[in-house]
């Protein structure tokens, strides 16, 4: 029997951040990829877990994958030696002829994204082409299969609850999830159709003028980072490596709330990739402005590297000049270029012949912190090649590994001396439609028993110059640093 998307519109429009204080806030287990706040187009997708729901996890050291039903009989789950790819593509369809029986088969009306929902660490991607890794505190793939979601159409501004059932559902399980939160649903109050979300002003429980910040503790300080550089430098000069993403990792000793922390994030940083996964104990918050990948159900593949950053302004003129700063850099430029390179490389080994194009080339996007350089890179996926195949060709993503990039790799192993983690890896879902949806995970926060933890880096060039790219990373870092309460001191 086909599968089958159901779905209902709800009326009127309801704000995001005011669905997911009332309904998603307190879930453990819970997924919120977000449009952003100031968003007019494209969609939000919220969900948590429910009993049945099944979390897959992956541990590269040990080769291992395990399967559980956190909130279900089976918390603890088993764990099996394999490829997390294989254990994804069981629910996610094969690129089938159309008309095939096991198509999925939607309702009148859009429906929506459901299936794997998750990220995918970065020492995940260094194994995918046997470069050493080290062993990571989070894990290195996790992934919860959602079956039932809200959808918030920011274009539209229309709400719609979204859920897998079989063809002819006899007291099918999501209808009466849908019944359920439909009305609970009335009880948030309706936005304006014709209003954009409003950022959040609710602050993280960090420290205020009466009390001290929360020190940061920098993996590598300015000097280590300045000869880092240089040895970055003396391997290009080698001819080893073109360019290099050399990165940095800052720990905090703080435990915020995890939604708490993530509105804070959201009304400081308005991104149209943002997200917040919580699973456990373990949570991603990103206000990542970078898409990795999208795939339509169509096989039209597209990526946008970003390299090449410039600061904002203080006033329009200033602004202004760093904007044209960045577009004539020929540093940033070469930099940019060269992933762009690297990602044309990396989809032609899954398109179509003569499907590979470059739609945009070095344009600027204007973020609430920074400026950035930015193209895009389009492809249609060769049949009968899946969507878990293209991230298998181009995780982890050029623009923060380097190029060559398993050479690249490779050095900045040796050089960073520990995990990234989740970091530079990739955010979002696999759709079991056959699309998906992954953002780089920079400008983002994890968070752990431990505390709290943040990624920052920068391309590498021959041209560069350090205390530019040391400035770069804390630049990158500040609104992030700012969130949880933490001193922003310089790397020194």
């Amino acid at each position: 029997m086909p599968r089958r998307i159901r779905s209902r519109l709800l009326e009127g429009w309801r704000d995001p951040e005011a669905v997911f204080t009332a309904r998603y806030s307190d879930a453990a287990y819970a997924v919120w990829l977000d449009g952003g706040a100031d968003a007019a187009t494209g969609v939000s997708v919220m969900a948590a877990a429910h009993r049945a729901s099944e979390l897959v996890t992956a541990d590269v050291a040990h080769g291992t994958v395990t399967r559980s039903t956190p909130l279900g009989v089976d918390a603890a789950g088993s764990t099996v030696a394999g490829s997390v790819f294989d254990v994804l593509a069981e629910r996610l369809p094969l690129r089938r002829a159309e008309g095939s029986s096991e198509a999925l088969a939607p309702d009148a009306g859009d429906g929506g994204p459901l299936g794997w929902f998750g990220w995918f660490g970065y020492e995940l991607g260094a194994a995918l082409d046997d470069v050493p890794t080290s062993p990571a505190e989070t894990p290195d793939a996790a992934f919860l299969f959602v079956d039932r979601a809200v959808v918030f159409d920011h274009g539209a501004r229309t709400v719609r609850l979204v859920w897998l059932a079989s063809a002819e559902p006899v007291g099918d399980e999501g209808e009466r999830w849908a019944d359920e939160l439909a009305a609970a649903l009335q009880q948030v109050p309706a936005a304006s159709a014709s209003s954009a979300s409003a950022p959040s002003a609710s602050p993280v429980a960090g420290p205020t003028a009466h009390t001290a910040a929360a020190p940061a503790r920098w993996r590598h300080d300015a000097r280590r980072y300045a000869e880092l550089i240089a040895r970055c430098q003396e391997a290009i000069v080698r001819g080893d490596a073109y360019q290099l993403c050399l990165t940095n990792r800052i720990d905090v000793e703080v435990h915020p709330d995890p939604a708490a922390a993530y509105l804070a994030l959201r009304g400081s940083s308005p991104s149209h990739h943002g997200g917040y996964v919580r699973f456990g104990d373990v949570a991603l918050l990103s206000a990542s402005p970078e898409q990795f990948l999208q795939v339509d159900a169509d096989g039209i593949v597209s990526t946008k590297p970003m390299k090449g950053t410039r600061p904002r302004g203080s006033d329009p003129r200033r602004d202004a000049e760093l904007r044209r700063e960045l577009l004539e850099s020929e540093k940033e430029r070469a930099e940019n270029l060269m992933i762009v390179d690297l990602m044309r490389n990396d989809l032609g080994r899954i398109a179509e012949l003569g499907t590979v194009s470059v739609p945009s080339l070095l344009d600027v996007e204007e973020y609430a912190h920074v400026h950035q350089l930015v193209s895009t890179v389009r492809a249609r996926i060769r049949h009968p090649l899946t969507v878990l195949d293209v991230v298998q060709a181009a995780f982890p993503a050029g623009s923060m590994t380097g190029a060559p990039k398993r050479s690249a790799m490779t050095i900045l192993h040796e050089l960073e001396e520990g995990p990234r983690g989740i970091y530079s890896g990739a955010f979002g879902y696999l759709g079991i439609d056959g699309s998906a949806d992954l953002a780089m995970v920079i400008r983002s926060i994890v968070l752990t028993p431990d505390g709290a933890s943040i990624g920052t880096g920068g391309g590498i060039t021959a041209l560069s110059v350090a205390a530019e790219e040391i400035e770069e990373t804390r630049v990158k870092a500040r609104a992030l640093l700012a969130v949880l309460g933490a001193a922003s001191t310089p790397l020194e």
